[in-house]
C-alpha cells in the first residue's frame, strides 16, 4: 500500500471523527478553558492600559504636569511656564466638609479631597455634571461627588462649610476628567474655584497641599523634549514633572503587574490542563486502537497513522482555540459591566489582537507538547500489540523527530513567556515553580506505585485490591497523583491567600491601630492639641509629629537623574516623600546601625534612614543624602539606620532629620489619637472632631476604620481576581483527574466485570475505588499542605508584600473539603463502570 496523501488522510480522519467525538472532548475542554482565560485576562489588561495611554492628556490634565507640595510657583517660574502653551493651575488637599445646620445622626464632618481649579480647567476632556453644564465657579459655589452627597445627605442648594467659609452646592459631579491621574484618595471629591479655595483659609504656612500646573502644548510640539528641558532647567527645585505618556504611573504599574500575575495563573492552568489533554488523547487513541491496528494490517504506514490522527487533533484543537478566543474577547465587556467603578477607567470595548494572538500561540504550543507523545506511541506500536488486551502495560519509546518537535515547542513556549513578560525573572520563577511542582508530583506518583508494590498483602480483600490497583499494569497512578495533588495544593493555596488577606485587616490592624489621624494642625500647638483631646478622654494617647514633604535629589553626591536604573523597591527616589524631625527615636522604630543624636544637637544636618531603603540604594552610616524641602536643597549625613514597624499604622517616616534642620521652616503638625479599650469610641471620635474643627478649622481628621474599610475593599477585590483566575486552574486540575479516569476506563471496566462475574457487588466495587482514591488523598494531603502554603506565602509576602498570617483551622478545613470533593469526582467517574454489561465488555477486550 502506498503512502496516503493529505486528501485521503483527511477523508479517513473526518469519517473516523464523525463516528465518535467522545474521547476528544477532554482535549477540547482543556484547551478551551486555558485559551479563554488567557485571552480574557490579556484583553482586559490591554483595554485598561490602552485606555490610560489613549487618554493620557485627559488623565494627566495636560501634555506636561508640574507637581509640588506645600508651596506654589513664584511669579517668575509661572511666567516662564505660561510661555510654553495654555496653562492651568489646580490645588488639591484633604479637608473636612461639614453640612451647615446639620442635625440628627449626620456625621459631624467628612474627610474629602478638596480641589481648587482655575478658569482654564480642564485643558483636556470635560468636567461633566449630573444636572447641568460646567462653567467656571463663583467663589461661593461648590461641586461635590455623589459619594459626598450621600455621606452628608445633601443636594444642590444645600450648604457645606470648609474651614472658615460656607459654599452653596451648585451640582453633583458625574465625571472628573483627571480623576485617575490624581491617584489614591481617602475621601470623596469636592471642587471649588481657586478664589473659593483661598476664601476657606485652609492654605496656611506649612499646610499639606499638592499644587499641580498643567500645560497644553501647541500642536506638533515634542512633549518629551519639553519635559526633559524642564527637568534640566529646574533640577533641584523638587518638582515632580510628568508628561502625557506617563499619566498614571501608579495605576498603570499596578494594572500591568496584576495582569501579568493573573496571566501567569492562566498559563499555569493551561499547562496543567495539558496533562488532561495528554490523558484525553491517550483515552481517545485507546478507543481507536482496533481501528489503528486494522489500518496497519491493511498496509498503512506509521506516517499515515500520525497524519490521520494529527488532522483530527489539529481540528479539535483549532476549534477549542477559536472558541476560547471568541469567549475571551466577549468576557472583558461583561467584566467591565459587572465591575463598574472598581476599574480605574471604563475601557473601550474592542478587539485587541496582540493578547488574542499570544493566547492562540500558547494554546497551539501546549496542544503540540501534550498531544504528540501519545500520538507517537500509537503510530509506532505494532498492530499485534494494539489488538492485545487493553490491560497490558505497553512501553514505547518516542522517536527523535517527536522529541525534537516537543523540544522546539517547549523552547517556543518559554521564549513567548519571557519575551512578553514585563518582569522576565518573575515570570520564569513562577513557571519554574509550577514545573517543579508537576515534576515533584509526577515523581511522587512513581513513589506511590513503588511503595504500594512493597506494602505486602493487607488482610482486607477490598483494601488489598485497592492497593493492587495503584501499581497494576495500565494503572494511571502518576496521573492521578498529579491531578489530586494539584487540586489539593490549589485549594490550600487559595485558602492561605484568602485568610492572610483577611488577617491583614482583621487580626493585625485592630490590635495596634490608632482611632484617629489628625492633619494640618499649626506648628507650636502641641500642648493645646493634647489638652483639647484629653478634655474629651483623659486617657487618650497622642503621638504628635511635625510634617513636611521633600524630594531626594542626590545620593552620595550624585544627582538622582544621573543614577540610572535603581532597584524596584527604591520608592524613596520616586517623587515626594514625608519628612519629619525628632529629638528622640520615633515610636515603632529600632536602630540597626549608627547612633541617635543628642536632644540638644545643633550641628550640621543629619538624617536617620529606613534600613530597607538604605540597603536598596547601597547607603550606610556616614553617606550623604540631599533632599529638597520647600524648594531648598539640604545635604545631610546619614547618622543612623532604622527598622520601621509599618504595622503600627502610626506616622512612620523614612527620613527623620535633626530638629535644628527644619524647626524654623513653615510646617504643620500631624497626630495620632488612640482611645482606651472599652471607651465609646464612635461618640468620642465625633466629639474630638467637632472640638478640633472649632479650634483649628484648617485641620483634617481621618477615622481609621474608614481607611480600613477602603483597604478591605481593595484586598477583597484582589482576592476575588485571584480566586476567579485560580478557579480555572482548579478546573484544569479536575480535568486532569477526569482524564486520568478516562485513560484507565477500559481496564477498570474489565476489572469490574470480572469482579461481578466472581460475585462482587456494586458497593464492593465502588468501595475498592473509594479506598484507592482515599489512600492517594491521604498520602498527598501533607505534601499538598506544604506546597500550597509555600505558594500562598510567595503570593502574599513576595508579590503583594503583606504580612503572612494564615488561619490554619480554615486552611485544614478547606484541605479536608478539597479532598472530599476530589474523592467524590473520582467515585462519580467510576459510576459508569457499574453499568457496563459483561458480554459487551469482554467482547471489546
Amino acid at each position: 500500500m502506498t503512502a496516503l496523501g493529505w486528501a485521503q488522510s483527511w477523508r479517513i480522519a473526518r469519517r473516523d471523527l464523525a463516528s465518535g467525538f467522545r474521547g476528544l472532548r477532554l482535549l477540547f475542554l482543556c484547551l478551551f478553558l486555558g485559551v479563554a482565560t488567557l485571552a480574557a485576562i490579556g484583553s482586559l489588561t490591554s483595554a485598561i492600559t490602552g485606555e490610560i495611554e489613549e487618554r493620557g492628556q485627559t488623565i494627566l490634565g495636560g501634555d506636561i504636569q508640574i507637581e509640588m507640595t506645600q508651596r506654589e510657583l513664584d511669579a517668575g517660574e509661572r511666567a516662564e511656564l505660561e510661555k510654553l502653551g495654555a496653562f492651568s493651575e489646580t490645588i488639591r488637599m484633604r479637608a473636612m466638609a461639614q453640612k451647615v445646620g446639620a442635625t440628627g445622626d449626620a456625621p459631624p464632618a467628612v474627610l474629602t479631597e478638596l480641589k481648587g481649579v482655575d478658569n482654564a480647567y480642564p485643558l483636556y476632556g470635560a468636567l461633566t455634571l449630573k444636572n447641568g453644564t460646567y462653567a467656571p465657579l463663583p467663589a461661593d459655589r461648590i461641586l461635590i461627588g455623589e459619594a459626598l452627597a450621600l455621606r452628608l445627605s445633601v443636594k444642590p442648594g444645600d450648604q457645606l462649610r470648609y474651614g472658615s467659609a460656607d459654599y452653596t452646592i451648585a451640582d453633583i459631579i458625574a465625571n472628573e476628567p483627571d480623576r485617575v491621574g490624581e491617584g489614591f484618595t481617602l475621601g470623596p471629591v469636592a471642587i471649588v474655584s481657586m478664589e473659593g479655595l483661598r476664601r476657606s483659609e485652609l492654605i496656611q504656612p506649612g499646610s499639606l497641599f499638592d499644587a499641580k500646573y498643567r500645560i497644553r502644548l501647541p500642536a506638533g510640539a515634542d512633549f518629551a523634549a519639553v519635559r526633559k528641558d524642564l527637568e534640566t532647567r529646574y533640577d533641584g527645585k523638587g518638582w515632580d514633572i510628568d508628561d502625557r505618556s506617563n499619566a498614571a504611573p501608579g495605576t498603570d504599574r499596578f494594572i500591568n503587574r496584576m495582569g501579568q500575575f493573573l496571566s501567569l495563573i492562566g498559563l499555569t492552568a493551561l499547562i496543567i490542563a495539558g496533562i488532561g489533554v495528554s490523558n484525553g488523547v491517550s483515552s481517545y487513541l485507546g478507543l481507536r486502537r482496533k481501528t489503528i491496528a486494522t489500518l496497519k494490517i491493511i498496509g498503512a504506514k506509521s506516517a499515515d497513522i500520525a497524519r490521520i490522527y494529527l488532522l483530527q487533533m489539529g481540528l479539535v484543537s483549532a476549534a477549542a482555540i477559536v472558541l476560547g478566543l471568541i469567549i475571551g474577547t466577549l468576557l472583558p465587556p461583561m467584566i467591565v459591566a459587572v465591575a463598574g467603578d472598581v476599574l480605574p477607567v471604563s475601557p473601550q470595548l474592542r478587539v485587541y489582537p496582540l493578547p488574542l494572538i499570544i493566547a492562540a500561540i500558547y494554546g497551539a504550543l501546549v496542544a503540540v507538547i501534550f498531544t504528540l507523545p501519545p500520538l507517537a506511541r500509537a503510530k509506532v506500536e505494532p498492530a499485534a500489540a494494539l489488538l492485545r488486551s487493553e490491560t497490558a502495560e505497553r512501553r514505547v519509546r518516542l522517536d527523535r523527530t517527536t522529541w525534537a518537535m516537543i523540544g522546539g515547542a517547549l523552547l517556543g513556549l518559554l521564549a513567548l513567556i519571557l519575551g512578553t513578560a514585563e518582569e522576565p525573572l518573575f515570570s520564569a520563577s513562577v513557571i519554574g515553580a509550577t514545573t517543579l511542582v508537576l515534576v515533584l508530583l509526577w515523581a511522587l506518583g512513581f513513589g506511590v506505585k513503588y511503595l504500594a508494590r512493597k506494602a505486602g498483602s493487607p488482610a482486607s480483600p477490598l483494601v488489598r485490591m485497592a492497593v493492587t490497583n495503584l501499581y497494576r499494569p495500565g494503572a494511571q497512578t502518576s496521573a492521578l497523583v498529579v491531578a489530586l495533588g494539584l487540586s489539593l495544593t490549589l485549594f490550600v493555596t487559595l485558602a492561605g491567600i484568602q485568610t492572610s488577606l483577611t488577617a491583614e485587616i482583621d487580626q493585625s490592624v485592630p490590635k495596634v491601630a490608632p482611632n484617629l489621624f489628625i492633619l494640618d494642625v499649626p506648628s507650636g500647638q502641641d500642648a493645646a492639641l493634647t489638652d483639647l483631646v484629653r478634655g474629651q478622654e483623659a486617657k487618650a494617647e497622642l503621638n504628635i509629629v511635625p510634617a513636611l514633604r521633600g524630594t531626594v535629589v542626590a545620593v552620595k553626591g550624585t544627582r538622582v537623574a544621573d543614577l540610572g536604573e535603581t532597584a524596584d523597591g527604591a520608592f524613596l527616589l520616586r517623587g515626594e516623600r514625608g519628612v519629619t524631625y525628632s529629638a528622640v527615636l520615633p515610636e515603632g522604630s529600632e536602630l540597626t546601625a549608627g547612633t541617635w543624636w543628642a536632644a540638644d544637637y545643633a550641628g550640621p544636618p543629619m538624617v536617620s534612614l529606613d534600613a530597607e531603603q538604605a540597603a536598596l540604594l547601597d547607603l550606610t552610616v556616614g553617606d550623604m543624602l540631599t533632599v529638597s524641602v520647600l524648594g531648598r536643597e539640604i545635604e545631610a549625613r546619614i547618622a543612623s539606620l532604622r527598622k520601621i514597624n509599618w504595622d503600627t499604622m502610626g506616622f512612620n517616616y523614612v527620613l527623620v532629620f535633626t530638629p535644628n534642620t527644619f524647626a524654623s521652616a513653615p510646617h504643620s503638625l500631624t497626630a495620632t489619637v488612640t482611645l482606651p479599650k472599652g471607651a465609646n469610641a464612635k461618640n468620642q471620635e465625633g466629639a474630638i472632631t467637632r472640638d478640633l474643627l472649632k479650634t483649628y478649622p484648617a485641620a483634617s481628621v481621618i477615622a481609621v476604620d474608614e481607611v480600613i474599610g477602603q483597604v478591605r475593599t481593595l484586598l477583597d477585590q484582589m482576592a476575588g481576581a485571584i480566586l476567579a483566575a485560580a478557579s480555572i486552574t482548579i478546573l484544569a486540575g479536575i480535568a486532569v483527574l477526569v482524564g486520568a479516569i478516562a485513560a484507565s476506563a477500559q481496564s477498570r471496566a474489565y476489572d469490574s466485570v470480572v469482579l461481578k462475574i466472581l460475585g462482587g457487588t456494586r458497593r464492593q466495587i465502588l468501595a475498592v475505588q473509594a479506598i484507592e482514591y482515599a489512600l492517594l488523598a491521604a498520602a498527598l494531603a501533607a505534601i499538598a499542605l506544604v506546597l500550597g502554603m509555600l505558594a500562598a506565602w510567595f503570593v502574599i509576602v513576595q508579590i503583594f508584600e503583606f504580612g503572612w498570617a494564615p488561619d490554619w483551622s480554615v486552611v485544614l478545613s478547606i484541605l479536608a473539603g478539597g479532598a472530599v470533593l476530589t474523592l467524590s469526582i473520582g467515585i462519580l467517574g467510576s459510576l459508569p463502570l457499574m453499568a457496563v454489561r459483561p458480554a459487551k465488555a469482554l467482547r471489546t477486550i
